[in-house]
């Protein structure tokens, strides 16, 4: 079955919603991208509009600023140390936006969504 991202069948309170149409595909959503601490795998998906997406599948550098020096820098990705999103992402190596990365300059926190931009961008951590 398609993933769908309209409206709920079911009211907030639970009250069923009486359908007045069926699916469509401007309404078809897809699952998440989890992007895994590995070589780069990339993929380009068509969204609407021709719009190309850039999903990340995996990635080992990630481009670290430093705000002391206000310095952008290629770095390599150690490991995963913490991640809100999901606490099993971190024995998975998955990463997500706000995951802390330990990194060949220090720790770093993910600012940006990897998944769905293409890039790893990331904050050093004082």
């Amino acid at each position: 079955m398609a993933i769908s991202q309209a409206k709920a069948k079911k009211s907030q309170t639970g009250s069923r919603y009486h359908p007045y149409r069926k699916k469509r595909l401007h309404e078809t959503g897809r699952l998440p991208t989890l992007t895994k601490l590995e070589e780069k795998k990339i993929t380009e998906t068509r969204e609407m509009g021709g719009y190309i997406k850039y999903r990340l599948l995996s990635h080992n550098i990630a481009n670290v600023f430093d705000p002391k020096s206000k310095k952008h820098s290629h770095s390599k990705i150690i490991t995963i140390t913490d991640n809100p999103a999901n606490r099993h992402f971190v024995r998975r190596n998955i990463m997500t936006k706000g995951a802390i990365i330990q990194t060949e300059k220090g720790k770093a926190r993910i600012t940006n969504r990897p998944g769905q931009e293409g890039q790893i961008n990331a904050v050093l951590i004082q």
